[in-house]
């Protein structure tokens, strides 16, 4: 399969119209809803994350998108191409690093390179496979059969082998599930190299603080629905919630009745919690009625909203919604 880009670049990489996927059920549940009227323009360059509980429909959306799954209705257009009418140039615009680590056993890491390479139709002259090996760290590993590579090389492999044909778009559904801290960092510095070449990524993942760190948007899906899709910074300012952490100079057993009208919790004998919207109560206005309680500062941390409490806050909204239509989907 040859690699055919149009010759302008399109300003989204990922275009998602009216995406929905109804998969045929049995006689307790007719019908399974796996996504619902989905939503979503992925611009290209960026590195954009899709975010969701186990069966939110974050895998479903990536299969559609590679091919893998057939949807029921809506459009979707990778790098440009319709899924359906363009489906050759499509697939060949994504390379996708799926969460199972499904390696033949049997081939050795340039073997299965070279292999998948020959799939998407790329001459020999123009294959990369030492230059992946290397940037994967399995260079070492390269004539070993994949069945003697740990679980962290064969996940590196699974992101080789996505890369096999340059893709513009790559496609990391739960790229770390299993890799140690040290082998996450490199993955992800290589990941940002790539980024920076001009790839658009699209990930997945239960590491909420990786997608805070990485994603420069987010989209977050519940019930197979997108709760919502924005800028990573604009998405925490959306949490109007500051962790203000005060030690007092003086051991107490509750919290002042003073600091009632604030939402304030004593952690320990001389550490109170407080939980304000920063917005409507500044933090000196909390100092001043510390100070008014005959207390003294003796340390002062705060914490802002993140991504960990974004997230629950949407989905148990989105849940709540769901319960009131008359149960949640699966």
């Amino acid at each position: 399969m040859k690699n055919n880009q149009p010759s302008e670049a399109p300003d989204f990489a990922v275009e998602i119209t009216g995406l929905s996927k109804t998969y045929a059920g049995n006689s307790m549940q007719p019908l399974k809803k796996a996504l619902i009227n989905v939503n979503l323009e992925i611009p290209r360059g960026s590195f954009f994350g899709l975010l969701g509980p186990n069966g939110a429909g974050k895998s479903t959306i990536i299969n559609i998108m590679a091919g893998l799954v057939l949807k029921t209705s809506g459009d979707v257009k990778v790098w440009g191409y319709d899924i359906d009418s363009e489906m050759r140039q499509a697939r060949s615009a994504i390379g996708v690093v799926p969460q199972e680590l499904n390696i033949d056993p049997f081939f050795t890491p340039r073997e299965i390179l070279e292999v998948q390479a020959g799939l998407y139709g790329v001459p020999k002259a123009q294959r990369r496979t030492e230059e992946i090996l290397a940037a994967v760290r399995l260079t070492d590993k390269a004539d070993s059969y994949a069945r003697t590579l740990s679980g962290g090389m064969r996940r590196r492999m699974l992101v080789a082998k996505a890369m096999v044909h340059s893709p513009p778009i790559l496609v990391l559904d739960e790229p770390t599930a299993g890799v140690d801290v040290e082998l996450r960092q490199q993955l992800w510095s290589y990941i940002r190299s790539l980024r920076d070449l001009g790839a658009t990524i699209l990930l997945t993942t239960h590491y909420l603080e990786e997608a805070e760190e990485l994603c420069d948007q987010i989209a977050i899906i519940n019930n197979g629905q997108v709760v919502t899709s924005q800028q990573t910074d604009d998405l925490l300012r959306t949490l109007d919630s500051k962790e203000l952490i005060i030690t007092v100079d003086k051991n107490l057993t509750a919290a002042p009745e003073g600091l009632n009208r604030f939402n304030v919790e004593l952690k320990n004998s001389r550490k109170l919690v407080f939980r304000v919207p920063p917005s409507k109560v500044p933090v000196e206005e909390v100092l001043e009625a510390v100070r008014a309680e005959g207390l003294g500062i003796a340390d002062l941390t705060t914490k802002e909203s993140d991504l960990e409490g974004i997230f629950l806050m949407m989905t148990r909204e989105n849940n709540g919604q769901q319960d009131e239509d008359g149960g949640g989907i699966m």
